[in-house]
């Protein structure tokens, strides 16, 4: 019987193999972050209304560990401080709350935590929330800002109707595996636009009035077709398949495993959000990450130690431990084969940002973009949740 397949949890520890030794490229997206989040710092703290008391609550979900656990809620916590010491404004007290899923190395974490607690000026107090960010974390309107970076590409599970119908995601038959990639495609996609819609809704009742929420995530260019399965996972299942061929992993086995990813664009983003109607867009960003790649994983060495402190554990959840055949593997293909440039230079995925703010009052499901802006006007509100999209490319 095929294992259940769970969201994964990065590899923990300070190891070589760790995740926290291998995430300099996931580090490079948080850093493009920083403007947006002290962008929203600004807002938030010049809106008196929006701190009432003086108090900020900041989010970050999908923290994992190691050195980018902490990245996003510096960055926020740093501008909250400059910027009240620019207008000789009082620091409000910043709670800081970091989650990931219960399995994750939160003993590092809260040790990190150390660091923010000593702030004085603002005052810091931390917290950890253990527990999928499919489901409720926070009371209801507690939160002024919630981030989140390189974890929602990931699924809550996977696709019901592959599952419920026997079909492999990434068929060794290559003749089978093109005829069965759109239905494929289509499960991966539908089940993202139900784990994305839970999800905004699930922030809508966390988020105070005014919150605002920033996110990226691992997505696929604007210009790219949905005609492939997702660059990463292919990566791995195109190992998986060697190690079958060789004997190493059993084929019935292979057949049930189902990479939780799925890459977004842009456009189905701002899709769901807007059919959601919980969030307006403010600022939506896509760029292409091919540059930090080639920086980062500059030798099939790192490159095997970056798959391997993503994949490793859902790998050995489903498999058992077989790591040191899939390294192998890899370096055969990598190191042997020479491709790995080839490999990069394919990449057709991109990192999506996105800057949203909720909306301080409910939109019926069905209700027309006409009554919407009728609504809009009868409230005040300047700001259109479907036209007030700035795309940077």
């Amino acid at each position: 019987m095929a294992s259940k397949q769970t969201a994964p949890i990065m590899n923990q520890g300070q190891g070589e193999t760790s995740y926290a030794n291998n995430s300099s490229i996931q580090n490079a997206e948080q850093n493009k972050m920083k403007s947006l989040i002290e962008g929203v710092v600004v807002e938030l703290c010049s809106n008196a209304g929006t701190l009432q008391p003086r108090k900020i609550v900041i989010a970050d979900l999908g923290c994992s560990t190691g050195p980018n656990a902490l990245a996003l809620v510096s960055i926020a916590v740093n501008a909250i401080h400059d910027h009240c010491l620019q207008f000789q404004q009082p620091s409000p007290e910043v709670s800081v709350l970091l989650n990931d899923l219960p399995e994750n190395d939160f003993n590092t974490v809260v040790k990190s935590l150390v660091t923010l607690r000593q702030s004085n000026d603002p005052v810091v107090v931390t917290g950890i929330t253990p527990g999928s960010f499919y489901e409720r974390l926070f009371t209801s309107e507690s939160v002024h800002l919630v981030c989140s970076s390189n974890s929602l590409h990931w699924l809550s599970k996977a696709p019901e109707d592959l599952k419920r119908n026997l079909i492999p995601a990434y068929d060794i038959d290559e003749h089978s595996r093109r005829e069965k990639l759109p239905i494929v495609l289509e499960a991966y996609a539908k089940q993202y636009r139900k784990d994305f819609t839970l999800f905004l809704e699930l922030r809508a009742k966390e988020l105070a009035s005014g919150g605002r929420m920033i996110i990226s995530l691992l997505g696929r260019r604007s210009d790219i077709i949905t005609t492939k399965f997702p660059f990463l996972p292919e990566i791995v299942a195109q190992i998986l398949c060697v190690m079958v061929s060789e004997g190493v992993i059993d084929k019935e086995k292979f057949d049930s495993f189902y990479g939780l990813m799925h890459e977004p664009s842009l456009e189905e983003l701002r899709e769901i959000i807007q059919e959601e109607r919980s969030f307006s867009i403010r600022e939506m960003r896509e760029h292409d990450p091919r540059t930090d790649i080639n920086k980062t994983l500059s030798t099939p060495g790192i490159f095997v130690g970056f798959l391997r402190s993503l994949f490793e554990p859902v790998i050995v959840q489903h498999f058992g431990y077989v790591m040191d055949e899939f390294v192998r593997t890899v370096e055969r293909r990598y190191i042997l084969e020479g491709s790995l440039q080839e490999e990069r230079a394919k990449c057709p995925y991109a990192m999506l940002v996105i800057s949203s703010q909720r909306h301080d009052y409910q939109v019926p499901k069905g209700t027309s973009h006409l009554m919407i802006v009728k609504l809009m006007l009868s409230l005040r509100s300047n700001v259109c949740p479907f036209d007030y999209v700035n795309y940077t490319l």
